[in-house]
């Protein structure tokens, strides 16, 4: 934790050297013992039925419940809490099949780094039913999140989480005379225009994250919010000559889009069978979780201030790929609730460093070898330091 002290109409920081990589490729792949690069099939198909198992248990359970709050199984003091019981039964439901549902994605995304199997038609195909079931274009996101991999933490080449300059915030031109360089001391004028820039409000901290985490994830897709600036306005995942994709991608960027296009309609025609209200409840706020999870996830896998992004001189594939953090999803609200949470995801928050070091490991190999040997919460802390 950095210590400031104020004197003088500025603010100083007590800062912790950063340490700025140096390593090979080889220096990173040499300390991943052989096995975690076996891909097993039947063990990745295994997760992918126990996820819709559980799915199913917590929509059996929930429908069971529900049929019993009425007052012929309890007795409440007042009528209006058999609706309370019944909204926060099904809120339960919501954030339980939104965080099984997650996992099912992050099992999709191993699909797209062809870390599910040896198989790449096995490979293509899990990953383009189950990534379409959560109305994700496969492999118009799997091209564009390989070119993230490659590219991350560089300031013109990667996909998502690029931080706006100096000037794309409207600020003024560097000051020697207001703010260090490297961060360690700035006037009390400099800090009030960062804040301003960017847009410390109360109602923007409450809408500015309700309205991204719900809805950037589909907004980045249709949009490109959040992603990188130097695409043209218009870009998108659905647009086979969009700038982010080759010719020779055009034939795979349509699979993509038929597959979001029969998404589109079951949930129509579920719509129409089964109404509004019960789609709504059973699978539409399931569908806002996952997008919730995903788009936090991400977000904090790839921003901290200890987090550094790099120009093109002084990028390299290792630089980038130890410019990200590990994390412990619901590791705040307690041991078990961090477990829950690690386990229905496939650890995709806690082996992150891992596995943009080497993508094509499967998530069981990274589970439990990086958790349980370079594990970054040891001391507390979320870090890459197990590869230092």
């Amino acid at each position: 934790m950095a210590k400031l002290t104020h004197a003088d109409g500025r603010t100083f920081v007590e800062q912790t050297p950063v340490i700025i990589p140096d390593f090979s490729v080889k220096d990173l792949l040499s300390v991943i013992p052989a096995h975690c690069h076996k891909r097993s099939t039947l063990r990745s198909m295994s997760y992918v039925v126990w996820d819709f198992f559980l799915l199913a248990v917590i929509y059996k359970s929930t429908i069971f419940l529900d049929a019993r709050i009425t007052p012929e199984y309890i007795n409440l003091p007042h009528p209006f809490l058999y609706t309370f019981a019944t909204f926060a039964l099904w809120a339960v439901y919501s954030f339980a099949t939104g965080l099984v549902a997650t996992g099912v994605w992050v099992l999709a995304h191993e699909c797209g780094h062809q870390a599910f199997s040896d198989s790449k038609i096995i490979n293509n195909t899990i990953g383009w039913i189950l990534h379409s079931a959560l109305g994700v274009p496969y492999h118009s996101w799997r091209i564009t999140h390989a070119r993230h991999h490659a590219s991350t933490a560089h300031m013109t080449q990667d996909e998502v989480f690029v931080p706006k300059t100096r000037s794309e915030r409207r600020l003024p031109e560097f000051d020697p005379a207001k703010e260090d360089l490297g961060g360690a001391s700035i006037s009390n004028d400099a800090m009030s225009e960062l804040w301003e820039a960017l847009g410390d409000t109360p109602i923007g901290a409450v809408f500015g994250p309700a309205s991204y985490l719900l809805g950037g994830w589909v907004m980045y897709l249709v949009t490109n919010a959040s992603g990188q600036r130097r695409y043209p306005a218009g870009s998108n995942h659905f647009n086979p000559n969009a700038v982010m994709f080759s010719p020779h991608h055009y034939g795979q960027i349509i699979v993509s889009d038929i597959g979001i296009l029969i998404w589109f309609c079951a949930v129509i025609a579920s719509i129409y069978h089964f109404g509004i209200f019960e789609v709504f409840r059973t699978y539409i706020v399931t569908y806002l979780w996952v997008n919730h999870w995903l788009v936090l996830i991400t977000f904090l896998q790839h921003t901290d201030p200890t987090v550094p992004h790099y120009r093109a001189a002084e990028f390299t594939f290792p630089r980038g790929a130890l410019a990200t953090l590990d994390r412990q999803l619901l590791g705040d609200c307690g041991k078990i609730m961090g477990w829950i949470g690690a386990c229905t995801t496939h650890g995709i928050s806690e082996t992150h460093v891992a596995h943009h070091v080497a993508s094509r490991i499967p998530h069981y190999h990274a589970y439990v070898e990086f958790i349980s040997c370079y594990c970054p919460f040891e001391h507390g802390t979320d870090s890459y330091s197990g590869f230092l």
